[in-house]
């Protein structure tokens, strides 16, 4: 350990370990990667049964009904996105981990589970809206499809660099009723009347968007569209059912993956360090102290866990892990599936997640369904707050509790060069991991992350 390092990461969760890789693969940085424990992934790691048992049960001996244990492996956090795809590739980590596409994507709205229109097609046959909404609907999608940064044309005339997407929203969602309602039209605040109704605002915002509360439209539209337009061609690409894709055996083999990546690129590894130090002089890191040794370091990039007194508590996040002998009810008999049930369905300030797995990734016997029920906590009674998602998934056979405190971090980091993980929040996407591993990146290396390869091209040139 007696060596100087550009950087040392602590913890081998999913966003540490995509630090190292990008960090070791694509700036050439000389990393350690230290973890006190003796596995990878950290709180994302995935479990066997009887781990999981021993951690939330006190036994390690799960009933025998649910068969073989060790063909369960159960993820302490969920999916990969469109963005997070996008650096799989950007990185090769690919090469290191077999996917497969999610069969469904689902939204909850009026009290049923609906699948998730992504195209102008899908809109006009979703039960989700009533015949004109549709329509609506319909020229919205198609404007996102159409949009294009490099072609003005597409801009429709408007800046959406500064337009909120509160009024893109209300301008093209209602145009089909400007057009045959002008004659009642007087002014422009009047006929914002005629845009999409707040149920199929809602699961465009949360379901397409991935937007987890409704902020996002006092913001620029163009965050939105491109938010929409990745989900689209998400779909697109996988020739699924979803815009989603999950690592077969679980997500517990991302980190490694990433892992394998920083080493191929000199990254050290050292697993069960305990009591890893960070040492300052002058208010800045100078290194990380464990077993006696220090390594030097210029920066350091950890988890809250690590540096416990540079972090806040922002909330806390509530979930239900259920074993089943059924899919999702209402998904089509979707092996796997996400279905997103929007803060305002359900009465609520936050979203709920539910995620469907089984066999065909590899995470459970044949016949057994791993679900997941999370969102952030408003109440000190998950079972209660959990119910509503909870109750769409039928008979369970199976349940177990669980509440984490959510941290952020409270430095800054341009003073003290520490560079702090946020917490895993409820989502079962991803989308806010991925823009928290980007944000990290560009203040470590003052870059922004290019991302904006062509996926069709970089996976042809993977295969060869």
């Amino acid at each position: 350990m007696d060596e100087e390092y550009d950087a040392i990461v602590l913890g081998t969760g999913l966003k540490e370990c995509i630090l190292s890789g990008l960090l070791s693969a694509v700036e050439n940085y000389k990393i350690l990667h230290m973890d006190r424990n003796d596995y990878y992934g950290g709180e994302s790691t995935s479990l066997l049964l009887a781990q999981l048992w021993k951690r939330f049960k006190g036994s390690d001996e799960p009933p025998a009904e649910l068969g073989p244990p060790r063909e369960y492996n159960v993820d302490m956090f969920m999916m990969a996105n469109g963005a997070l795809v996008r650096v799989l590739i950007h990185t090769s980590v690919t090469k290191y981990l077999n996917f497969k596409a999610v069969d469904g994507s689902y939204v909850f709205n009026k009290g049923k589970i609906h699948k998730v229109p992504a195209t102008d097609v899908e809109a006009l046959k979703s039960p989700l809206m009533g015949l004109f909404e549709k329509r609506r609907a319909r020229k919205f999608f198609i404007f996102v499809q159409d949009y294009d940064d490099n072609d003005p044309k597409s801009h429709e005339g408007m800046d959406l660099t500064k337009v909120p997407a509160r009024d893109l929203i209300s301008y093209y969602l209602n145009l089909f009723s400007f057009l045959i309602g002008c004659y009642l039209l007087r002014s422009s605040n009047r006929w914002k009347k005629y845009g999409l109704d707040d149920n199929t605002i809602d699961f465009i915002g949360h379901s397409l968007a991935l937007y987890r509360d409704d902020s996002y439209l006092d913001e620029p539209a163009i965050y939105f569209i491109k938010r929409v337009k990745l989900y689209a061609e998400s779909l697109a690409r996988f020739a699924g059912g979803s815009p989603y894709i999950y690592p077969l055996y679980g997500l517990g083999e991302l980190p490694q993956a990433f892992a394998r990546l920083s080493a191929v690129y000199g990254g050290t590894y050292m697993l069960n360090k305990p009591d890893c130090k960070v040492e300052f002089e002058d208010g800045k890191v100078v290194g990380v102290t464990s077993d006696g040794e220090t390594a030097k370091c210029k920066k350091v990039v950890c988890d809250p866990s690590y540096l416990p007194d540079k972090v806040k508590a922002v909330g806390k996040v509530a979930r239900a892990i259920c074993i089943m002998s059924h899919p999702i009810p209402h998904t089509n008999e979707a092996h796997s599936a996400q279905v997103i049930l929007p803060q305002k369905q359900l009465g609520r300030k936050s979203d709920m997640y539910l995620f469907c797995c089984s066999s065909p990734h590899h995470v459970s016997p044949k016949g057994k369904y791993i679900a997941f029920v999370t969102t952030e906590a408003e109440t000190d009674d998950p079972e209660t707050e959990l119910k509503p998602g909870i109750d769409l998934l039928g008979p369970v056979d199976e349940i177990i509790f669980d509440t984490y405190d959510r941290y952020e971090p409270t430095n800054n980091s341009a003073e003290d060069n520490c560079f702090i993980s946020t917490s895993y929040d409820a989502t079962t996407h991803f989308e806010s991991t991925v823009q928290d591993v980007l944000a990290l990146y560009n203040q470590i290396t003052g870059k922004t992350l290019d991302l904006s390869v062509d996926l069709d091209a970089a996976s042809a040139s993977e295969e060869q």
